[in-house]
């Protein structure tokens, strides 16, 4: 690989970092009775409001459909997407050293599994989150309604808008795919116009 591969490597890799210290992802709500709206934040290691009170805010409102409250402390993933993400990056830093296109290809490949299993574990988590009501707790029953947030985009749920998009980390992870991405082919067109 050239210089500039590895470096638009290391680049890449670093930007993975940015899941410990930006969301990975952002769940919003909007509704007549919330101007100033709810959300929730989906960092690498826990589940936090957008604001103070916005978790305990939505469990609060959980409790009338019948929903499981969110709590970050019993949601398996969160304890083990921090190990993923490390090693991601240093798989990252492993392959700018070793400046071998193969193991960039597969790195690249790596990121693209990771980031495909992340979204439908939360698709999952959303779905289980949404369908499984306690309807005997429920004070407000809709039969019929479930309440899965929208994997990507906007949904109406009753009153609510509910809006679902990468957070920071998730965008800044999608331009180190980007970087990685343009480093393997910029190199393989490089080395095949050496060749030539």
């Amino acid at each position: 690989m050239s210089r500039v591969a590895r470096l638009l490597v290391v680049l890449a890799a670093f930007g993975l970092v940015s899941a410990w210290v930006l969301p990975l992802w952002t769940i919003s709500l909007d509704a007549p009775q919330y101007p100033e709206g709810l959300g929730l934040e989906i960092w690498v290691n826990t589940i936090k409001g957008q604001k103070r009170n916005d978790l305990n805010s939505i469990n609060n409102l959980n409790h009338y459909i019948g929903m499981k409250e969110i709590h970050p402390a019993s949601i398996a993933e969160l304890r083990y997407m921090p190990w993923i993400v490390t090693g991601l990056i240093l798989a990252g830093l492993g392959v700018a050293a070793a400046g071998r296109r193969k193991l960039l290809l597969a790195w690249i490949v790596l990121l693209g599994v990771a980031a495909l299993a992340g979204l439908v574990d939360y698709f999952i988590w959303g779905y289980d989150y949404g369908h499984n009501l306690d309807m005997d707790r429920a004070i407000l029953k809709v039969p019929g309604m479930t309440y899965q947030p929208p994997l990507i985009g906007s949904k109406q749920l009753l009153n609510f808008t509910a809006h679902s998009w990468p957070g920071a980390a998730g965008w800044i992870a999608v331009v180190s795919v980007v970087l990685a991405t343009v480093a393997y082919l910029g190199d393989r067109r490089a080395w095949f116009a050496r060749r030539a």
